[in-house]
């Protein structure tokens, strides 16, 4: 008996081991090929052709419950021809009516869906994505780094059609093999995934089982087989466009660039060309960005430069080959958006300003001519990704017209810009290692462009090893920079907001105005877990050599800086308790400068968690110790900030509503009463029907700050660095409504008003940047020493009392109030071809009264004459 009770338990153990390794075990799709008579793509399974094909389902529940059944079924066939992959997957359900149709535009993933994703490569880093929404929208991705990457801006030529009935609803494809990637052989194998999100369960179910908790994604696929005899197509795609463009705006008079309105006519050209099987050539010329939203409104008192995402359709699309981030590490740091490329500085606008007679004017161009762009991508069968972007901007010049008579001015030179990136896969990934490189090179003409460096270049590597079935991993990376230029161009370099080398107490740098050059390198070294199991953990080391320099290609905040974090994050996953899933972390980082001064130090946990009823509370807490800022004074001496402690808190209702809102809050105080900052944000979305959608999302910002910063004088040849208190207050709201009438046919409005009033009061200059107190560092001006001329709407100071104005400053307060909206109306008439109308409206008002007054604000806005721009664009897709 005992024997048997072994023996009964050692059968259910092997059976249990069996199914966990089956489970695993790589699923194989085996294809037929069809020809002459391909399925008709219209949503039906009525093409006699499709029974040549076994149905394959057996999916696997990924979220919420990893490794469960699925609640509905799925199933799928899959075919292919000379030219096309053909798919046909069946979502069954028991309750159609339940079945979310939301319409809405490409690429926007809403309602229940179904996706395929084809390792074409068969890299095991790499994908193709093609997901196909209920309602008939489309939408694809381009995956990339394992899974690690998603980039919804590819947009491939592709064709669906779904459909519904009383078991559920279908969708049949269409993907030719030109918008694939793949080698020359007589068979393939690739990878495959089929995955279902049903929409109101939130419920994710796979083909190939892959867990939550997975260290990676494409290299876990199943395989399709049995695509033989295909040939890899060169791809020829050309789309020319032509945009007719009309402006309105105020009349000034006696302003001849002005006279209240301007229209033009303009065309050009985007192309994809298959180079080679691996390789795809996408060029732009006279490129027009005109259906791109407006940037976010904003009011920036530091020292940097504000930095924008690119929304431009050929910097975006593929943009994922060419990112190469300065610091790639998790933990928070001052460098999340730091890139050796930064694509908003191709066509920025014009960097020099001239200056100009009291009677003149000047028309200035608003951004600089793109006049042609090239990207040269792929990756070819030996794992090796290549990128090259090229681009040209055009000289620009400001036309200055003083008593009739005109003359220009070169305000931004002619620039040639390279940025070069390869990758090679070693081992279907587990090894990487890649390289990158860019050059700007400038043609300036103009002397008082000189602070601009005539040439500059930057490269890198980036080496990462994972091991343990991909969970855990080492990265390394390295990078230069070199600046050649006018001793203008590299003083100009020295003393910028990056490094300050001119600080009286930075004595490891110093100012070389003779210098024509400057260089300086940076690296990371990271070693971390990424999955198999609920405990994750990144530790990382960073540093840049005060000389590093990357802005002319990319964006760069901060040199002189070396950095070491540590984060680690613990997840739970699957339901229990109130619960769906619970996500937590804690991080510790620290920053030293090149001296060895520690700046400062931080430590931060956040948590994130979806309840069963599928709203979500996350959070943060943080505390920042005392910071020794080289930045503060704007080149002068490093000032010692008092530490804060700060937190936030956010709610999201049930996005799978019609209706669904989200509300929350962030505060941080400054340690010796130095500061304060709230910032409160909510929000709701309507979706009365499945083809339209309201949403408005407020924002009420309030910040109190015992120093900011506000000039520089000289006195006796000593700098007085002037600080006053700001309370400021800032109100935005961003109003977007979108109504797809069909998923080709498409209307989009965005609107955002913004108003922000920063009232300045208790004017000081620093004294003493590190005293060992706070209000040491610092002398408030007396009611003797400060005095305010209405008349001329500034500040005069005497500091010795002696009844002599020593040096006077303009009132900063301010009031600065924009509207900015576009509303496009897209139509994708026939695949791949466009016809866009685009109405953008804004309208920008300021005045120096610091009191803020929304209503008014508002009403004032309002009135102000409005710059209308209305354009039509149509373009046309041909593939040769």
């Amino acid at each position: 008996m005992k024997k048997r009770t072994i023996g009964f338990f050692g059968l259910c153990l092997l059976f249990c081991l069996h199914g966990l390794f089956a489970q695993n075990e790589k699923k194989v799709y085996t294809t037929r090929k069809v020809n002459p008579h391909p399925p008709v793509i219209d949503g039906f399974l009525n093409d006699d052709v499709w029974e040549r094909v076994e149905w394959q389902g057996d999916f696997t529940q990924q979220r919420p419950y990893d490794g469960d059944a699925p609640s509905q079924q799925t199933a799928f066939k899959i075919l292919y021809d000379d030219a096309n992959l053909y798919v046909f997957i069946r979502a069954y359900d028991t309750e159609p009516d339940k079945i979310a149709r939301i319409m809405s535009r490409r690429d926007y993933f809403s309602g229940d869906m179904v996706e395929i994703n084809i390792d074409s490569d068969f890299d095991q880093q790499t994908a193709f994505s093609f997901t196909a929404m209920a309602s008939g929208v489309k939408g694809e991705e381009a995956v990339s780094e394992d899974g690690q990457k998603w980039d919804s801006s590819w947009n491939p030529v592709w064709y669906l059609a779904t459909s519904k009935d009383d078991e559920g609803w279908n969708a049949e494809m269409k993907i030719p093999f030109s918008q694939l990637r793949f080698g020359n052989k007589e068979e393939h194998v690739w990878g495959l995934q089929v995955m279902r999100h049903l929409f109101r369960k939130e419920e994710r179910s796979h083909w190939q089982y892959i867990p939550q908790d997975a260290p990676g994604f494409v290299h876990l696929f199943g395989e399709l087989h049995g695509i033989r005899d295909i040939k890899p197509r060169h791809q020829v795609e050309l789309v020319p466009y032509t945009v007719a463009k009309t402006q309105r705006f105020q009349k000034e008079v006696g302003n001849p660039f002005a006279d209240g309105s301007l229209s033009s006519f303009s065309g050009g050209l985007d192309g994809k060309i298959g180079i080679t099987n691996d390789l795809t050539l996408d060029l732009t010329v006279n490129p027009d960005f005109g259906q791109v939203e407006a940037d976010p409104s904003v009011v920036n008192l530091t020292a940097f430069e504000t930095y924008f995402t690119e929304q431009r359709p050929f910097f975006v699309e593929g943009k994922n080959i060419f990112d190469f981030r300065a610091t790639d590490v998790i933990v928070i740091n001052r460098f999340n958006s730091d890139n050796l490329f930064y694509s908003r500085r191709i066509g920025r606008s014009p960097q020099h300003e001239p200056d100009i007679e009291d009677d003149a004017y000047m028309d200035m161009p608003e951004a600089t001519t793109i006049l042609g762009a090239f990207k040269l991508s792929g990756k070819t069968k030996d794992g090796l990704s290549i990128g090259i972007l090229e681009s040209v901007t055009a000289k620009e010049n400001a036309e200055i017209d003083y008593l009739g008579q005109r003359r220009q001015e070169s305000v931004e030179p002619l620039t040639n810009y390279i940025v070069g990136r390869l990758q090679k896969d070693f081992d279907k990934g587990s090894t990487i290692l890649g390289g990158m490189v860019t050059a700007v090179n400038r043609n300036i003409t103009n002397p008082n462009m000189n602070v601009l460096h005539r040439a500059a270049y930057t490269g890198g590597f980036d080496f990462s090893h994972k091991w343990k079935d991909r969970t855990y991993y080492i990265g390394v990376k390295g990078m230069f920079s070199h600046v050649r230029g006018d001793k203008e161009a590299i003083l100009e370099t020295q003393t910028s907001s990056a490094r300050y080398f001119q600080r009286p107490d930075a004595d490891h740098v110093s100012v070389d105005s003779n210098r024509t050059s400057l260089s300086g390198y940076g690296g990371t070294v990271k070693f971390g877990r990424r999955g198999n199991g609920r405990i994750v953990f990144e530790s990382s080391f960073t540093l840049r050599s005060p000389g590093f320099e990357i802005n002319d290609a990319g964006y760069m905040r901060y040199a002189d800086i070396i950095n070491h974090g540590t984060w680690m994050g613990y997840y739970i996953r699957d339901p229990f308790s109130i619960f769906r899933c619970v996500y937590t972390n804690v991080n510790y980082w620290v920053h030293w400068n090149f001296a060895g001064e520690r700046l400062s130090q931080h430590q931060n946990i956040n948590f994130a968690m979806q309840f069963k009823n599928y709203w979500w509370l996350n959070g943060s807490f943080t505390h920042n110790g005392q910071t020794l800022s080289p930045d503060m004074l704007r080149g002068g001496p490093s000032f010692i900030l008092p530490g804060n402690w700060s937190g936030s808190l956010n709610i999201d209702s049930d996005r799978r509503k019609r209706f669904y809102f989200n509300f929350g809050g962030y505060y941080r105080k400054g340690e010796d009463a130095s500061s304060t900052y709230q910032s409160y944000w909510c929000g709701a979305t309507i979706r009365p029907t499945d083809a339209l959608t309201f949403s408005m999302y407020p924002s009420y910002d309030i910040e109190k700050n015992v120093l900011q910063y506000i000039t520089t004088e000289e006195l006796d040849e000593d700098a007085r660095y002037i600080f006053s208190r700001i309370d400021q207050k800032t109100v935005s709201v961003t109003l977007r409504l979108n109504y797809s009438i069909t998923p080709d046919l498409s209307i989009q409005y965005y609107g955002q008003p913004f108003v922000s009033a920063g009232k300045y009061a208790n004017m000081k200059r620093i004294t003493d940047p590190q005293a060992a107190a706070y209000q040491d560092r610092y002398h408030t001006f007396t009611g003797q020493e400060i005095a305010f001329d209405a008349d001329e709407n500034a500040y005069n100071l005497d500091e010795n009392n002696d009844r002599a104005v020593d040096y006077s400053i303009d009132n900063p307060d301010f009031n600065f109030r924009q509207f900015r909206s576009n509303l496009v109306v897209r139509w994708e008439y026939s695949p791949g071809s466009t016809l866009y109308f685009v109405w953008s409206q804004s309208r920008t008002s300021d005045v120096a009264d610091g009191r803020f007054a929304y209503g008014h604000d508002m009403r004032d806005l309002f009135r102000v004459h409005p710059h209308n721009v209305v354009l039509l664009k149509f373009n046309h897709w041909f593939s040769l």
